[in-house]
C-alpha cells in the first residue's frame, strides 16, 4: 500500500457527528493534495467482487473469434472487445485488451442540427458465447453507480455545497461507462505501458483491481505504486470535478505500468460523468476554499471545454481512431469544428 494514497471509509458519511465531519474533511484533503484515494466501507460484498472479477476471466479466456465478433470497431458509441494494442493514450499503443460497455440506451435518430456526441447513445455489444457476462456487469455497473453517487455528494458536502449540487447535470441520463481489463506479461507485450500517462476526464473513477501491482499515480514528478488493497475500491477524481472546483479539487495524471514476465493483470475501472447535454458549472466556493484554488490545469494538448458531450466525443476520438474513420470520417474531414487537432 502507498503511504501517499489515504484509505478512506465511505459508511462513516451515514454516522453523523465528529466522524462524518472527519471523513469530509479527509476526503476533501485526500482529494485535493493527491487526487486518489482508497475507499473501504463501501458496501460491495467480497462474493460480488470476485464474481466480476471471474467473470472478465471467463470473457478474456473465450477463443479469439468469439471476442472480435463484437469488436469495437462495429459501434459508433465506441463499445465493444479491442485487442492488445488497439487503444491509444497520448498517441502511443496502450498494452491491454478490454471490453467497453456504456449505459444501454436507444440509438438517437440521427438528423440535421443534432450536435455530434448525440452518437454515442446506443447498446452495447455482448459476447453470443458467454452469455452471463451481461447480467454479471450490468450488476457491477449498477452497484458501483449507486457509490459513486454517495461519494459524489460527499465531495459537494466536503466542499461546503448543497449535497445535491451536481445533481442538476448527472441525474436523469447520466454518462457512466466501464470496461474490463487484462493487462498481459512484459513477456507478451515487450514494453512497459499498460496505458500511458493521462487523466481522466469525468466526475470520480471507482477501480476494482485484482491481487497485482501495476497502477502508478504521479506526485511532485515521481511515479508512486497504488498497489491493490483487498475490498476496496481506488478512487480517482476526474477533470469535471477540477473544472466545477476551479482546481480545487486535482484530477492526477496516472498510468498503469505492464505486469512481470508470466503475470497478468485484470482491473474493472468504472469511470462516473455527467450527461452528455450538460454543461459544467463552476461552484461558488466559500472564501477560505475559494483562495486555495488552483484553477484547472488544462492540457495544452487536450484541452478541457464546460461542454459534456464534446468533451467525451474528443476522448474517444482521440483514443479509437479505428472506430473514428468508420463511423465520424464526417467530422474529421471537416476538423471536428474547426479543431483538428483534437483527433489525433
Amino acid at each position: 500500500m502507498s503511504r501517499l494514497v489515504p484509505v478512506l471509509d465511505l459508511s462513516l458519511i451515514e454516522k453523523g457527528g465528529a466522524e462524518r465531519k472527519a471523513f469530509l474533511t479527509d476526503l476533501r484533503s485526500a482529494a485535493r493534495d493527491v487526487g486518489f484515494l482508497y475507499l473501504a466501507g463501501h458496501g460491495i460484498s467480497a462474493e460480488r467482487i470476485g464474481g466480476v472479477l471471474a467473470s472478465a476471466r471467463e470473457f478474456f479466456a473465450l477463443p479469439e473469434p468469439d471476442k472480435l465478433a463484437i469488436e469495437m470497431i462495429n459501434s459508433s458509441q465506441f463499445r465493444g472487445y479491442t485487442r492488445t494494442g488497439g487503444e491509444l493514450t497520448r498517441g502511443k499503443a496502450d498494452r491491454r485488451e478490454q471490453l467497453d460497455i456504456g449505459v444501454e440506451r436507444e440509438p438517437v435518430d440521427q438528423r440535421p442540427g443534432l450536435p455530434a456526441w448525440t452518437r454515442l447513445h446506443g447498446p452495447n455489444q455482448w459476447p453470443a458465447a458467454l452469455p452471463s457476462l451481461k447480467p454479471a456487469l450490468l450488476s457491477w455497473q449498477a452497484a458501483v453507480t449507486n457509490v459513486a453517487i454517495r461519494l459524489l455528494k460527499a465531495f459537494a458536502l466536503s466542499l461546503e455545497q448543497p449535497e445535491d449540487a451536481f445533481d442538476p447535470i448527472y441525474a436523469g441520463q447520466p454518462n457512466h461507462r466501464m470496461k474490463i481489463a487484462r493487462y498481459p506479461g512484459r513477456d507478451r507485450t515487450g514494453g512497459e505501458q499498460g496505458v500511458g500517462a493521462h487523466k481522466d476526464g469525468g466526475f470520480l473513477t471507482l477501480l476494482l483491481q485484482d491481487e497485482h501491482r501495476g497502477l502508478q499515480v504521479e506526485y511532485d514528478g515521481e511515479w508512486v505504486d497504488v498497489d491493490p488493497i483487498p475490498g476496496t475500491l481506488v478512487v480517482n477524481i476526474g477533470e469535471l470535478l477540477e473544472l466545477a472546483s476551479n482546481g480545487y479539487l486535482r484530477a492526477t495524471v496516472h498510468r498503469v505500468v505492464t505486469p512481470p514476465a508470466g503475470v497478468q493483470r485484470l482491473s474493472v475501472p468504472f469511470f462516473f460523468g455527467a450527461r452528455l447535454d450538460a454543461t459544467v458549472p463552476l461552484l461558488e466556493l466559500p472564501p477560505h476554499l475559494a483562495e486555495e484554488a488552483r484553477g484547472p490545469a488544462s492540457d495544452p494538448e487536450n484541452p478541457l471545454f464546460r461542454d459534456v458531450g464534446f468533451n467525451v466525443l474528443k476522448s474517444r476520438l482521440r483514443s479509437h481512431p479505428d472506430v473514428a474513420r468508420r463511423h465520424y470520417a464526417d467530422l474529421l474531414e471537416t476538423g471536428f469544428s474547426s479543431a483538428a487537432y483534437y483527433v489525433i
